[in-house]
């Protein structure tokens, strides 16, 4: 499997996830498990099919966790200086030429996404179209809704 591209947040992140995967809800799972299983019949015990479901979401996630840590590549974005280039973690300030509004993104690993906090996914159409501007530079977004132009007014690197 290739490496995926992290930020030290995402890292971070995924690494509280996991811990609280293993100490918290692994070893709260199996006790609700033991206590369905004292109430005696297995087939008709709705608790128990409950608890045993719940291990099964909590064992997936542990393994993609894992798997995702093992391939991760830790980018520390301000290890590079000041290039005033988009980069894979930079915090970039942009105008919607069309709306004039103003937008601010932090180009982010594909776990770390989340459009409402302001985290654009690396493989989403505007971070492709981002990578590599400067300041001022028009970046030209093909998105489902039609063409998108911005201008990139910051680039940040924190």
């Amino acid at each position: 499997m290739s490496q995926v591209p992290i930020t030290i947040r995402g890292l971070e992140s995924l690494r509280a996830e996991i811990r609280t995967l293993k100490t918290v809800n692994r070893p709260r799972v199996i006790q609700a498990i033991a206590e369905a299983r004292a109430h005696g019949d297995l087939k008709e015990n709705a608790e128990y099919h409950a608890a045993k479901d719940e291990q099964g979401f909590i064992e997936a996630r542990i393994r993609d966790i894992e798997a995702k840590l093992s391939n991760a590549q830790v980018i520390d974005v301000t290890q590079f200086g000041t290039t005033g280039r988009v980069i894979f973690g930079a915090t970039v300030d942009l105008i919607d030429e069309a709306s004039g509004a103003e937008l601010t993104y932090r180009i982010v690993g594909e776990d770390e996404a989340d459009i409402a906090a302001g985290l654009i996914s690396v493989g989403s159409p505007i971070a492709r179209a981002l990578i590599g501007k400067e300041v001022d530079d028009v970046a030209v977004v093909n998105a489902p809704g039609g063409e998108k132009t911005f201008e990139i007014v910051a680039v940040r690197y924190l």
